[in-house]
């Protein structure tokens, strides 16, 4: 039985992966903040629940050693992420961005996948067929933004795409240092959730499908790589 855990799975593409999953014969469990949404959605799916916030470094360590003591860990999906966004759901303009609100997105969608790394890749590396899936995003491509042909062009946010490329990075180097490990990032697409106030012309199956088959790899696998429902990515 492969175990997975998933962050942020108490809805949206966690949530949706974590449906999939179990579908496939995984047994997830479903990380979340919220012990009380975090029980709610294990329920609904018929997962575990383990608290986790990955700002937290004593969180971060309390699941790992939970996770440990059920048994380890075959699967890592580094979901949980943040946007900055106002309360209208609009961008905050340039000239007010702070270095503490971009430190604040780095510290869930970066700082944190580096958390969940450090804490969870010695269970990982008991596993027979260890795989790590982070979730980036194609806001991460410059080419992309750069591009005046691109949709992305017009994204106006400094913050989340300089974190998504962060990630990018770190599953680069990541995967180098681990050969034996499956670790790979993944672009969702522009998916209706949360964090984009459901502005997304994806639902939410859609997207979850690009992370549902990287973590299904087999030792065999890709590594180091970038992907979408389409396929690899060139960095």
């Amino acid at each position: 039985m492969t175990v997975t855990l998933i962050t942020g799975a108490n809805k949206g593409l966690g949530f949706a992966s974590a449906h999939s999953l179990i579908a496939a014969g995984h047994t997830v469990y479903v990380g979340a903040r919220d012990p009380e949404r975090g029980k709610k959605a294990a329920e609904r799916l018929g997962a575990r629940f383990v608290q986790l916030d990955v700002t937290d470094d004593a969180s971060v360590a309390a699941a790992a050693a939970a996770i440990e003591a059920d048994g380890g860990l075959d699967v890592l999906v580094n979901n949980a992420g943040v946007e900055p966004r106002t309360a209208d759901g609009g961008f905050v303009p340039i000239a007010e961005v702070t270095a503490d609100a971009v430190r604040a997105v780095f510290e869930t969608n970066v700082f944190g996948q580096v958390r969940m790394l450090h804490a969870f890749l010695p269970l990982l590396q008991r596993s027979a067929a260890p795989v790590v899936v982070n979730v980036s995003s194609g806001l991460a491509l410059v080419r992309e933004l750069v591009s005046p042909d691109s949709p992305a062009h017009f994204y106006p946010d400094v913050a989340y795409p300089s974190s998504k490329a962060a990630v990018n990075m770190l599953t680069v180097q990541y995967a180098k240092a681990y050969p034996a490990i499956r670790i790979n990032a993944v672009d969702p697409g522009f998916t209706a959730t949360d964090l984009n106030h459901h502005a997304g012309t994806q639902t939410v199956a859609e997207g979850a499908e690009v992370i549902v088959r990287l973590a299904q790899l087999g030792p065999d696998g890709p590594t180091g790589g970038f992907f979408d429902r389409d396929g690899s990515i060139p960095w």
